[in-house]
């Protein structure tokens, strides 16, 4: 596990990698990342120091890839700046949001993000939100690259104003999502259907539905609740067969949003 504290001690340790043929990961939060059981066989990078620190600079917040979503809301916050509220229902990293373009309540990273400092074991350097390639739930980048640096631009407002917008987004959140629980964050993410991934699964009568230690969860089918011992394979489990029960009913081929760790990888679905 390497913990580098600044984009330098990044570089290098891409580039030791590199030397040494290992594969390189990037763990946040962990917030949205499902681990094999096995473990992964390579180089964990978590980024610490002032990658992991955040500032304000006129309009635009200056992060680190490793700062935590929170962390800059906050300083948006204090500097009276808009449009990052929507973060407060994510709980992860400006890095692993740049990486998935994470988003929440009809907003996402590409709104706000300027550019990126992206590190690989050949170069380090700033890509725009059409260079990054930015969609829903994804972006262009690949294994090994590392988002070093983000930029956000915002926009004034009042800090009142900011704080109500946040309460009344965490308000809806708790309603509607099992917070409390021990989960990785939406299973799924919503197909080009009238129906959203929750209200798919809820339909084929999921809620609720265990296999081992993992529990598709009673309060929102888009998750799945760790209820005690659950491993990976109970998981993988879980949404292989939401997987299967979506497509008998609806004829929808889901798509994870969850991002896999390590020796492994959902089955593929059966249709035949």
């Amino acid at each position: 596990m390497a913990r580098p504290e600044t984009v330098e001690q990044l570089a290098a340790e891409l580039a030791d990698a590199r030397r040494e043929e290992l594969p390189v990961a990037p763990v946040g939060l962990g917030s949205n990342l499902l681990a094999a059981d096995e473990g992964f066989d390579g180089i964990v990078v978590k980024l610490s120091g002032e990658l992991a620190q955040g500032h304000v600079d006129g309009t635009t917040i200056v992060a680190g890839g490793g700062a935590p979503n929170a962390v800059c809301l906050h300083r948006a916050r204090a500097a009276e700046l808009g449009g990052f509220e929507f973060a407060c229902a994510i709980p992860g990293t400006v890095g692993g949001g740049v990486w998935m373009n994470a988003g929440a309540y009809d907003h996402d990273f590409s709104t706000v993000l300027r550019r990126a400092l992206v590190a690989d074991s050949d170069e380090v350097r700033w890509l725009d939100p059409g260079e990054l390639g930015l969609a829903y739930r994804r972006s262009g980048l690949r294994p090994g690259q590392i988002v070093a640096t983000v930029e956000l631009e915002l926009s004034p407002r009042p800090e009142d104003e900011i704080r109500a917008t946040v309460a009344e987004l965490q308000a809806r959140r708790k309603a509607a999502q099992p917070t409390n629980k021990r989960t990785f964050g939406s299973v799924f993410k919503n197909p080009e259907h009238e129906l959203t991934a929750g209200r798919m699964l809820e339909a084929c009568g999921l809620r609720g539905f265990g296999i081992g230690g993992a529990v598709i969860s009673p309060k929102h089918a888009n998750f799945i609740e760790n209820v005690g011992g659950a491993t990976s394979a109970d998981a993988l489990a879980l949404i292989s067969e939401a997987c299967r029960r979506a497509y008998e009913r609806f004829g929808v081929r889901l798509e994870t949003e969850v991002q896999l760790l390590g020796p492994i990888e959902i089955p593929p679905l059966a249709t035949g």
